[in-house]
């Protein structure tokens, strides 16, 4: 695997050195671009020791060719700016190429990765988000940054993601197993309305379904996520529609269910909703509170296992006994391929835990997973599926 690797002027730029390594480790061979202002931070030197090859700092004097941006972007199997400046991710957001760097991610045709590293205020500038947002609705790909300790004495989101992390996003795009396939998920909780200011909810953080999301977006899938209101960021790669009620969901997955190869309908949604929510605030002198009349809500998942559209359909269980029982009785009533079952009365595996101790089952019989991060969990799910599918990529 070929990849770029464009470093920007961040303080965090030493790090794109430990990111080559761990790219080269992986059998990635890798060519370097830099920004006149990274090399104030890393002289060229120590990636031309580590590659072997010129670091390509301008679009004139690059030895290995008389065009290297157009050159690099061609021969990229994969484009990572790690770490990337508000700078230069406003720059790629409108296509501005005035160095090296800009113009070879711009000639590119190759997935482009992005690990943006910034003071926490500029991060959280609603220009920079925007210019996340954009790049996202391209296609390409942000390793988000993570809190902690910035080198400014700041403390906040805006710090370099892990090495690690920053590898692992760069790698997945050569294991592709889900490209071309169309991937519709349902996450988080739904919020039922009784008047303007109160609602019925559960406890679901989202969680889960995100991390479906995000794993099937890193083995080449189209996602669209559903969500209802969560406070987690759209995974990389993903589309994201917010909804509110479980009305509002249904709506959502009925309309996209043609689009879907795969559903996995990992959201808790609502089993009753108030049959008549008021318009306005109710007040306790009015005495309204004391009770609320309510109906049952659409079954989201069984409609859109009947309806036929989806090939293949992922249900979830939450239960907190006869597990088992339960889930197999889903799984025939709700008539979907694979059922996943958790017991959220373990604290291992309860509502917004990092972790989940779940069971999976279809007509075959039911597989014990060990307690497991979620990540983890949508790596399992989506294994068992692509064997289902029977297949290693291609469409559903």
């Amino acid at each position: 695997m070929n990849v770029v690797l464009g470093v920007t002027g961040c303080i965090a730029a030493y790090k794109a050195a430990e990111v080559c390594r761990g790219l080269q480790k992986a059998g990635c061979e890798v060519r370097v671009a830099m920004t006149e202002a990274a090399t104030r931070f890393v002289g060229t030197a120590t990636f031309e020791g580590l590659t072997s090859v010129p670091v390509a700092r301008n679009v004139f004097d690059w030895p290995p060719s008389p065009i290297p941006h157009i050159d690099l972007g061609e021969w990229a199997d994969a484009f990572l700016v790690c770490p990337c400046t508000a700078d230069v991710l406003a720059k790629l957001a409108c296509g501005i190429a005035d160095d090296c760097l800009t113009s070879a991610a711009l000639a590119t045709t190759a997935p482009v990765l992005v690990a943006p590293a910034m003071n926490v205020h500029m991060w959280q500038n609603p220009a920079t988000q925007a210019n996340v947002a954009t790049l996202r609705s391209r296609g390409a790909g942000v390793v988000m940054p993570v809190s902690g300790r910035l080198a400014c004495g700041d403390v906040g989101e805006g710090k370099l993601a892990p090495v690690d992390d920053v590898v692992a996003a760069v790698l997945a795009l050569r294991d592709r197993p889900l490209a071309g396939t169309c991937v519709l998920v349902t996450a988080g909780p739904t919020h039922e309305a009784i008047d303007p200011v109160r609602y019925i909810a559960n406890a679901s953080s989202g969680k889960m379904g995100y991390a479906v999301a995000a794993e099937a977006a890193r083995r080449g899938a189209e996602v669209c996520l559903v969500s209802g209101p969560t406070s987690l960021p759209c995974p990389a790669g993903v589309t994201r529609v917010d909804v509110v009620s479980a009305a509002d969901m249904r709506d959502a997955v009925m309309a996209r269910a043609p689009w879907a190869d795969v559903a996995v309908c990992a959201a808790a949604v609502a089993d009753y909703t108030p049959a008549a929510p008021a318009d306005h605030k109710l007040k306790k002198a009015e005495g309204r509170l004391g009770s609320v009349e309510l109906v049952e809500t659409a079954d989201i998942l069984a409609g859109l296992a009947a309806s036929g559209e989806v090939g293949y359909v992922v249900g979830f269980a939450a239960e907190t006994r006869d597990l088992l029982d339960n889930a197999r009785a889903k799984l025939t009533s709700k008539g979907v391929d694979l059922l996943v079952a958790n017991d959220v009365s373990r604290p291992d595996s309860a509502f917004g835990s990092d972790t989940d101790h779940v069971w999976l089952v279809d007509d075959a019989g039911a597989e014990e997973l060990d307690t497991l991060t979620k990540a983890e969990v949508a790596a399992d799910i989506w294994d068992r599926v692509q064997a289902d599918l029977g297949r290693e990529g291609g469409a559903a």
